[in-house]
């Protein structure tokens, strides 16, 4: 016997779907019994992505299953709002934002670290290797791989609407709230160590004579001994952090 239930999806979910589907209620068929997650999954929206599910206007968990003519109502992560009294269907937001990101996104992990945040990125990393090291390091997952973020082991991950790396970066600093977070040059963009001031005598076998006789203040990566300086790629760097506007740089 076929079912008939009616889905209103809301505000960025609306993302996933056609759009002839998209900020308005419409119908789905379907015979037998199948979980709201699994409906919901169908239709392009990973469960990492979704806070809060009604069903008739009460809450459900994923684990629910529809009856013919259940009016179901599914949200986003919600920033602001007070859901304490319904059922979250994502664990508790991560405190301290981390990130690890695939293989797709490797320039948008150059930025998020120019700007100061924690991201774990390797160009040769596996969607099970992903998963494991969200897991264990709670990191959140950045990604454009949908199939990635509907994996039922996932907790925290995001999918990237944008293509442009740039833009990349204002999303997540937007969607995780991270304006007041930006630290800076204060790690390295090759291997995600902190990076600490360096004695300048330190580092001269390192650095050209000419560096040397035009900057007095150099800095170290602590994991992988990379040199920075202020030089001209540092002005270049800083433009770019500053395009994004509203930042409060510590």
């Amino acid at each position: 016997m076929a079912n008939h239930i009616t889905i209103r999806v809301y505000e960025e979910l609306n993302d996933f779907l056609h759009y002839s589907r998209r900020k308005k209620p419409f119908v789905i068929t379907f015979i037998g019994k199948r979980t709201i997650k699994d409906i919901i999954e169908s239709l392009g929206i990973p469960h990492t992505e979704i806070d809060l599910i009604l069903a008739n206007g009460e809450s459900v968990t994923f684990n629910y299953y529809p009856s013919d003519k259940d009016y179901i109502s599914v949200y986003p992560v919600f920033e602001s709002l007070d859901i304490r009294n319904v059922t979250r269907l994502r664990p508790l937001p991560l405190r301290e934002p981390k990130f690890v990101l695939d293989v797709h996104l490797g320039t948008l992990a150059h930025y998020l670290r120019m700007t100061g945040f924690d991201s774990y990125y390797r160009n040769d990393l596996a969607d099970d290797e992903i998963i494991r090291i969200s897991l264990t390091n709670q990191r959140i997952i950045l990604t454009r791989d949908l199939p990635l973020l509907k994996n039922g082991k996932v907790t925290h991950g995001y999918f990237v609407r944008e293509t442009n790396p740039r833009k990349q970066l204002r999303e997540v600093i937007q969607r995780f709230d991270l304006r007041k977070q930006v630290n800076p040059f204060s790690r390295c963009m090759d291997c995600n160590g902190m990076i600490e001031d360096i004695d300048k005598e330190l580092i001269k076998d390192s650095v050209k004579a000419k560096t040397l006789m035009h900057i007095s203040e150099f800095y170290r990566c602590r994991s992988c001994g990379k040199v920075y300086w202020k030089g001209s790629h540092y002005d270049k760097m800083l433009g770019l952090i500053r395009e994004f506007g509203n930042l409060e740089i510590r």
